[in-house]
C-alpha cells in the first residue's frame, strides 16, 4: 500500500552532449540492459545531483564503459513520478530483495559475482550478482501476478571516506532506476543555485 509514491523527484542523467541534445529535442532516454547494472534493467538517474551525474559521465568517458562512448560529458535533468517504487530505504523492500536472492540462489547452480569495472575500482562497478537478483525479483513478481515495479530507488555508499573513521563517503548518492519510462514526465537543462546554466 505504501509503495505507491505520490512524490515527484528530480533525476539527472550523465551522458554525451549529443545524447543530451537529442533527449531535450524529444527523444526518450534509453534504458540500460547490461547484465552488470546495479539495479537491473532501466533508465538510470542520480536523484537531486547533477554534479554526481556529471562526474560519472567523466568516469565513463575515461574508462569507455557502456555501449556508447562519451566525447563531451553532459547532464540532462528529468522530472520523475516514481509510481510503484521498490524503495530500498524501506525495510519491506530490503526484505523482498533478500528473499529474491535466496530464491535465485536456490534455483541457480552458479551465482554471478560483483566485480571491479576497472583496475583499482573499490566499489565493484560491475554488479553482475545484484543485477541478477533484481531481474529475478521482477520475474517472480510477473509469474505470481503482482503489479510490476515502475521504479527502484536506492542509496549507495560509494567512494573514499570523507574523513578518517567515518562511514560518510565522497560519492554517496541515491540512484533511481526507472523501469517504466512513462514515469518520466519531462526533461530540462539543469541550473545552478543562482539560476545560471549548470553547463555552458
Amino acid at each position: 500500500m505504501y509503495q505507491q509514491s505520490p512524490s515527484i523527484v528530480f533525476g539527472f542523467h550523465g551522458c554525451d552532449r549529443e545524447v543530451d541534445e537529442a533527449i531535450l529535442a524529444g527523444e526518450q532516454i534509453s534504458p540500460s540492459k547490461n547484465d552488470y547494472d546495479w539495479l537491473g534493467d532501466g533508465a538510470y538517474l542520480w536523484e537531486n545531483s547533477p554534479e554526481r551525474a556529471l562526474s560519472y559521465a567523466h568516469l565513463i568517458r575515461k574508462y569507455k564503459r557502456g555501449k556508447g562512448s562519451i566525447k563531451e560529458p553532459y547532464v540532462v535533468g528529468a522530472i520523475i513520478d516514481l509510481g510503484l517504487c521498490l524503495n530500498l530505504t524501506e525495510e519491506g523492500a530490503l526484505t523482498e530483495l533478500g528473499e529474491a536472492y535466496h530464491l535465485l540462489a536456490a534455483n541457480t547452480d552458479v551465482l554471478p559475482k560483483n566485480k571491479p569495472g576497472f583496475s583499482g575500482d573499490p566499489d565493484n562497478l560491475k554488479r553482475f550478482l545484484d543485477c541478477a537478483v533484481f531481474q529475478y525479483l521482477h520475474s517472480a513478481r510477473e509469474i505470481t501476478g503482482q503489479e510490476p515495479y515502475e521504479s527502484i530507488r536506492s542509496p549507495f555508499l560509494e567512494g573514499a571516506e570523507i574523513y578518517p573513521g567515518t562511514s560518510f563517503r565522497q560519492e554517496t548518492h541515491i540512484q533511481i532506476c526507472v523501469r517504466n519510462l512513462g514515469c518520466i514526465k519531462g526533461y530540462f537543462r539543469p541550473l545552478n543555485a543562482d539560476g545560471t546554466p549548470f553547463q555552458r
